[in-house]
């Protein structure tokens, strides 16, 4: 997963309140690092991104959401 892939995979499920996630989840799979302070300190992008979906309990297929057409995904 490429960093702007992630970033629109964070727009799609959260919305506008997806850098205020990023921002403020601190998650102890990211070493208590924010989901922010993980990219910008260069984690691999779908590892952050695992790493949100399992906090949040997403279906497995959020995990490969940069993977399917827009038109083609499930909420």
């Amino acid at each position: 997963m490429r960093e702007s892939e992630f970033w629109a995979n964070v727009d799609w499920v959260f919305g506008e309140r997806g850098v205020s996630m990023a921002q403020d989840l601190v998650l102890a799979t990211l070493d208590e690092r924010s989901v922010l302070q993980a990219v910008n300190d260069g984690v691999d992008p779908q590892r952050v991104w695992d790493a949100v979906c399992e906090n949040m309990g997403f279906p497995e297929n959020y995990r490969y959401l940069h993977r399917i057409k827009p038109d083609e995904r499930e909420r």
